[in-house]
């Protein structure tokens, strides 16, 4: 914690960055203690990127984000191909308190078939999984879209 009993926490997201579940858990944690929010968006493996377009804006996630955490959020995107690394990197610049995973559904999410709520325990952080519902899968991307962004 910081030296003025502010919470900080890593928020790593990508495609779910504006679903239900992570918003009322930023939100929840936003009222019951002062928290400093920063978004990491991992990046997408190589071939991923080349078959999609990017359907979301880091701009309109942070804007979701610091509408229920009523303070600014910091958002960036990661350089490493690995979402593993990228935490970890973050975690060595930054002085966090905390790791909030948000993933899609165990049904189509990459990150928790690569297991990274594991690794990233193994640093010795505190860490909470938020996972998207099966119907939150779809909703994500139309809700950061439909509101002028996208959503693991």
């Amino acid at each position: 914690m910081s030296a003025d009993n502010t919470r900080r926490t890593l928020v790593v997201a990508n495609r779910t960055a504006g679903t239900p579940r992570l918003l009322e858990e930023v939100g929840r944690r936003a009222r019951e203690h002062p928290t400093r929010f920063t978004l990491l968006v991992p990046r997408p493996p190589r071939a991923r990127r080349a078959a999609q377009e990017p359907d979301w804006t880091l701009e309109r996630a942070v804007m979701l984000l610091e509408r229920v955490a009523r303070a600014p959020v910091e958002g960036y995107l990661a350089t490493a191909e690995d979402p593993f690394d990228s935490v970890r990197r973050a975690l060595g610049r930054g002085t966090f308190d905390d790791v909030i995973i948000s993933t899609l559904s165990s049904r189509t999410s990459e990150w928790l078939r690569r297991d990274l709520p594991r690794r990233v325990r193994r640093l010795g952080i505190p860490m909470t999984v938020v996972t998207a519902s099966g119907d939150e899968d779809r909703v994500a991307s139309a809700a950061i879209v439909g509101s002028g962004m996208s959503a693991d």
